[in-house]
């Protein structure tokens, strides 16, 4: 059967709408169609085939009752019990003489069964309730309808795991007891818990995070499993009709919605879609598969539902796509700082060109950045010879990581290397590199030892904040003293620098560095630096290049969660 696919949810609602109605009226035809009428033998129908069940057989005419209330006209509490659905009987209290409920006597009972092993009440009229239900007493249930009998107060869905003993084998069964006084008497009903079988489904539902419904199409009944209410936040007791889904469609998905439900009632099987609704605010996605129910004539008088919530999953997969978007982001990022870090490596840090060794000068340094990944951070170096003769010599720390810190290294060193072009001297050159860092709007400080070392081999040097270089003479390493050791570049504007001079010695060697080599978390600074003085002596033997590569070798130097640069000079 094919039907026009409507574009809107209340067309849809229409056409599921029209399609039950017309099912009814076929069906309502067939059953008022005489057999053996035109057309042959008539098709058997929901409404047919309960107009023609036989009447129940019955056994005397009522089911066996020994209840001394009973009427002679048929009416008492006994008289209902075949209406109830569950299993139940009517109790008469069995007392001492001293009036101590012992037992009960089963006077009336019904037909229903709570389990295929436990007898049907009616079967046991007129035995004692304790020899009817032997594990009673050890359930507590003896003792609970006792309660009942004698307060009036009555038992409303008392859980008893009840277990007996037949046949030499052990049964138990879950039973929810439910009791009340009827005049003297006690009025018990009791149905299963659930088997473990419905336990296990439940269970299943709910890992795969699926359910089921059943919508009947003829009655207008519709029944939903636990993981269908869980998956739509819907109360067992009142499913969602078809139209009520139609309401929660997403608008983009009513088309397939509505081809799905078209195959479903046109009787193809099965029919699978995946549809997504809005449920309390949230988009939920399912997998659905459908089945017709198909009646004698061949039409669909029943829809079955099984849905699959995808929503955990997609869910999952979108957090993963965007994670992968934003550490793909970050790659390329780092990619690009990674980039900009080498070129900034390879144009900052210095070369070690013969004009230094012909000027008697053999050079070595190393750099290690705080972070693995970065080629370069916030400390520096420069060594180079000057038109004029003289040898900058300089080592700085600007504050902080990453491409902010390695801007300003750039800016201090360029700064540098332009001021010592003036001839100027060293506590001059680091005055106006002050005035520098002091405008910075970013308000960072950094550190700096710069000078020079003139044609006789002697160091003209000014420090701001920064450890005081180590001199290696005559097997043993001090750190060269300053008349006056400055403050941190930028902390105060305005601030006059002082020029340190220190002759050096042929074979003398300047081992300049930055705090990442002497600073520890809960340290004293003195403490690094002596232990670094130490190193240097131990490896007093070695060419500068060597030296140097035992310092950053060292793990009780180097690599302590900040940058470490180092710079070794030697007079020859």
């Amino acid at each position: 059967m094919n039907f026009p696919l409507p574009d809107t949810a209340e067309a849809l609602k229409g056409m599921i709408g029209r399609e039950i109605s017309s099912l009814r009226a076929a069906v309502r035809r067939t059953s008022e169609r005489p057999p053996g009428g035109p057309g042959g033998t008539a098709l058997a129908s929901p409404l047919q085939s309960l107009s023609v069940l036989p009447p129940k057989a019955e056994t005397d005419g009522v089911s066996p009752c020994l209840c001394s209330t009973h009427d002679p006209d048929g009416s008492g509490v006994c008289s209902v019990l075949p209406a109830i659905p569950a299993s139940a009987v009517l109790l008469e209290p069995v007392k001492d003489e001293a009036g101590v409920v012992l037992d009960f006597r089963i006077v009336a009972g019904n037909r229903v069964r709570s389990a295929d092993w436990l007898e049907a009440p009616d079967r046991q009229v007129g035995q004692r309730f304790l020899e009817a239900r032997p594990g009673a007493v050890h359930s507590g249930l003896l003792g609970a309808l006792t309660e009942v009998a004698d307060s009036g107060r009555p038992l409303d869905g008392r859980v008893v795991d009840y277990t007996e003993q037949r046949l030499g084998r052990i049964h138990r069964a879950p039973l929810l007891y439910s009791a009340a006084r009827c005049g003297e008497q006690v009025l018990a009903t009791w149905r299963p818990v659930g088997s473990p079988a419905d336990v296990l489904t439940i269970d299943a539902q709910y890992l795969a995070s699926m359910g089921w419904g059943n919508w009947d199409l003829l009655s207008g009944t519709v029944t939903w499993s636990e993981g269908l209410t869980r998956i739509f936040h819907a109360d067992v007791r009142m499913p969602w009709s078809l139209e009520q889904l139609c309401d929660a469609l997403l608008a983009d998905d009513l088309t397939a919605f509505s081809e799905f439900l078209s195959s479903v009632l046109a009787g193809e099987e099965p029919a699978w879609t995946r549809i997504r609704f809005l449920v309390l605010g949230e988009v939920r996605t399912l997998d659905l598969l459908g089945r017709p129910v198909a009646g004698t004539d061949g039409r669909p008088w029943a829809i079955n539902l099984v849905a699959r919530d995808l929503t955990p999953q997609i869910r999952s997969r979108r957090r993963l796509a965007e994670t992968e978007r934003e550490s793909d982001r970050l790659r390329r990022q780092t990619e690009a700082e990674r980039h900009v870090a080498d070129a900034l490596r390879e144009a900052l840090l210095p070369t070690y060109s013969e004009a230094l060794a012909a000027v008697g000068l053999t050079v070595a340094a190393s750099y290690r950045p705080a972070e693995p990944d970065s080629a370069v951070g916030g400390d520096w170096y420069k060594c180079r010879l000057l038109p004029d003769g003289r040898v900058l010599v300089a080592i700085g720390d600007a504050s902080g990581h990453g491409l902010d810190a390695v801007a300003r290294m750039a800016q201090q060193r360029h700064a540098l290397a332009g001021l010592a072009q003036t001839g100027a001297s060293a506590g001059e050159i680091t005055t106006w590199l002050n005035e520098l860092v002091c405008s910075d709007p970013a308000g960072q400080t950094a550190t700096v030892v710069a000078g020079h070392i003139d044609r006789d081999k002697t160091l003209h040097w000014a420090c701001a904040g920064h450890p005081a270089p180590l001199l290696l003479r005559d097997g043993g390493a001090e750190p060269l003293g300053a008349e006056v050791r400055g403050p941190l570049l930028g902390a105060l504007p305005g601030y006059a620098y002082e020029t340190t001079s220190t002759p050096l010695h042929p074979g003398d060697l300047l081992v300049l560095y930055t705090d990442g080599m002497v600073e520890r978390r809960g340290e004293d600074l003195t403490v690094g630096i002596d232990r670094l003085r130490e190193a240097v002596t131990s490896s007093s033997t070695r060419e500068p290049q060597e030296l140097i590569d035992a310092l950053v070798a060292d793990s009780e130097l180097a690599g302590h969660g900040d940058d470490a640069c180092v710079l070794a000079i030697r007079v020859d």
